[in-house]
């Protein structure tokens, strides 16, 4: 990892230590600095304000998220596998979603996740996705991330593998026929 990457994950890490005790609207670049011993010009060397440190952290957790879901023998382990990683970063993602002024995370997370269950359905051997297969993908992809955000700033009441049954449950029947079997 080279030297900026790594100042990037430091930062990233001072950044989670405050939202232990603070909404990421409340936190200033100073506290960051201040919280990873660095100076202000270093922070925005590396970002422009606080909202693209945490949209960056949010990317490099969600990608890792989806890698995990990847390798995933079925659906039902994929989200799983998706639920328990955020729930192991719970106090990002819980901030990063209640956030008001920021990037918007959810858009961002429902185009990893669209884009995800396109390839599920490309690898499946559907190279266009008809229309109306898209409508309801699309669909139960805003329905899915709207389910997970409330989750996770809910205070996680369900197991990971309750919320994936549950979601799993909600899949209309022809997504549910095409992601059966994976």
């Amino acid at each position: 990892m080279v030297a900026s990457e790594k100042m990037k994950y430091r930062l990233a890490d001072a950044m989670k230590e405050l939202l232990e005790h603070d909404s990421v609207d409340k936190i200033t670049v100073k506290q960051i600095v201040d919280q990873c011993g660095v100076t202000r010009p270093t922070f925005y060397r590396h970002f422009k304000d606080k909202y693209d440190l945490v949209n960056w952290n949010f990317d490099k957790l969600a990608q890792k998220s989806f890698r995990q879901m990847g390798v995933s023998l079925t659906l039902r382990e994929g989200l799983t596998k998706k639920f328990e990683f955020i729930q192991g970063e719970r106090t990002f993602f819980s901030a990063a979603f209640s956030s008001e002024s920021q990037n918007c995370l959810m858009e961002y997370d429902y185009e990893c996740i669209y884009q995800f269950y396109c390839e599920i359905i490309r690898k499946g051997g559907i190279d266009q996705i008809p229309e109306d297969l898209d409508f309801l993908l699309r669909m139960y992809c805003r329905g899915s991330i709207a389910m997970t955000v409330e989750w996770a700033t809910g205070g996680m009441k369900e197991s990971p593998q309750q919320l994936a049954d549950q979601l799993i449950e909600a899949l209309p029947p022809k997504l549910y026929e095409l992601f059966k079997d994976i």
